[in-house]
């Protein structure tokens, strides 16, 4: 888990991005602006930030700018913009940021630039040095062994009850069972069990699923 700030003055983004992260665990964050970011970067020591270039009082890249001359700029930074020109982009890396993420955000770029993000923090050497990318994520093959699951519990159902009580059990076990095995996360769960994320929200809902137990239980 960790301690993320998203700035950006659409506040459609920032909930969006807010919903995401926190599905994936993170303590999310938000500023509307360079002020509040500078705020935020203070007060909290994020360990990652999510940057929007254009913004109404300070663009993004003077921010990042301020940061990397005032020695604030330890922390990833990846910069976000729907109309930013590549030389704008090759610019913000320069300067420091990781990477440079082009919007509308696809869910698996975003969630693909914050791993890499925190992975480059966590491996930082002595030296403090890591490599900036600019919209380049490669998919790494995992050589670890797996971690072992927890063990299974058996689950019974009354077929005595009607069709629809004895579905919604085993739908509500079987959802369950999924957020258990992928730590909570709402993201994988979706991909998973191949459901909009938005119906699955309803559907956990419905059941009456324990979305907090489920994080705390993977």
């Amino acid at each position: 888990m960790a301690n993320i700030l998203v700035v950006d003055d659409e506040l459609g983004i920032r909930d969006l991005l807010s919903e995401i992260l926190f599905d994936e665990g993170h303590q999310v964050e938000l500023a509307e602006n360079a002020s509040q970011a500078r705020d935020a970067r203070q007060r909290m020591r994020p360990d990652l930030v999510l940057l929007d270039i254009w913004m109404p009082d300070t663009d993004g890249v003077s921010l990042l700018k301020e940061w990397a001359a005032t020695g604030l700029l330890n922390m990833p930074v990846i910069m976000m913009s729907g109309h930013a020109t590549i030389d704008t982009a090759v610019e913000a890396v320069r300067i420091g940021a990781q990477a440079f993420l082009e919007k509308p955000i696809t869910l698996q770029k975003l969630l693909k630039a914050v791993e890499q993000g925190l992975a480059r923090e966590t491996a930082k050497g002595p030296s403090g040095l890591t490599h900036a990318a600019v919209h380049t994520f490669v998919p790494t093959v995992q050589t670890s062994d797996p971690l072992p699951l927890a063990p299974l519990v058996e689950q019974t159902f009354d077929l005595d009850r009607p069709l629809r009580e004895v579905r919604d059990a085993f739908e509500k076990a079987y959802f369950e069972f999924h957020l258990g095995k992928e730590g909570g996360s709402m993201t994988r769960v979706a991909e998973k069990t191949g459901l909009e994320r938005t119906h699955l929200y309803r559907k956990l809902k419905q059941l009456g699923v324990d979305l907090s137990r489920s994080k705390r239980t993977g």
